[in-house]
């Protein structure tokens, strides 16, 4: 298996689906870093936002047009990778510590596209689950989500504290209510199916299409 051939077919075939006039959401990771490239190459005359200050500075020295996301109301188009991607279809996302930013540029969109290597691909989604908090009053916050630890030197691009929970994903669902009805929590890393409109994996030396989960 060749993992980096794997997420370059990947993000060719994310880069297939921007067309000329789109505005685009543009995610975070290595993956994401293929898309790149592949965009600058293909040359669609494209509206631009990134998730991260390194996606936009990569994105701009290439020659892409990013913009503010205070210039958008909504996306045509947000293509991301994912840390794990189960077969009932959730996602968990955040290595990168940008996955507040990355779920509300994901669910502004019409489309929204995961791109991903086939390592990618789980029975069913196991933690680490990052987490975004705020600052005041963590330690609090850690407590109520036992087992969290926070990631050492992990702030998110908006100055968040990045931590990762390390208890079961069972029933992701739940799980994502606890976080977003714990105080001091700003994001976590669960996305849930409805969420994604399909999932692109580099597999060999072909790509597979996902729609919740079942493999095309």
């Amino acid at each position: 298996m060749d993992v980096e051939k794997e997420k370059l077919l990947a993000a060719c075939a994310g880069a297939e689906l921007v067309e000329d006039g789109m505005r685009v959401g543009l995610g975070t990771g290595t993956t994401v870093a293929y898309l790149l490239g592949e965009l600058a190459r293909r040359g669609p005359k494209a509206r631009y936002v990134a998730t991260s200050p390194r996606t936009e500075e990569v994105a701009k020295r290439m020659g892409l047009s990013v913009e503010s996301f205070d210039t958008f109301t909504s996306l045509d188009l947000a293509i991301d990778g994912a840390d794990q991607i189960a077969a009932s279809g959730w996602l968990i996302k955040g290595g990168g510590g940008a996955h507040t930013r990355e779920k509300i540029v994901a669910q502004c969109a019409e489309r929204f596209v995961v791109i991903a290597d086939s390592t990618k691909l789980v029975a069913s989604l196991h933690g680490p689950v990052p987490l975004e908090l705020l600052s005041f009053g963590h330690a609090a916050t850690l407590r109520r989500l036992e087992p969290t630890a926070l990631r050492a030197g992990g702030v998110s691009p908006d100055g968040g504290l990045i931590a990762d929970y390390l208890g079961d994903v069972d029933d992701p669902a739940a799980l994502a209510r606890w976080f977003e009805n714990t105080p001091g929590v700003l994001g976590h890393g669960l996305f849930a199916p409805d969420v994604v409109s399909d999932v692109l994996v580099g597999s060999g030396t072909s790509v597979r299409r996902t729609i919740n989960g079942g493999i095309q």
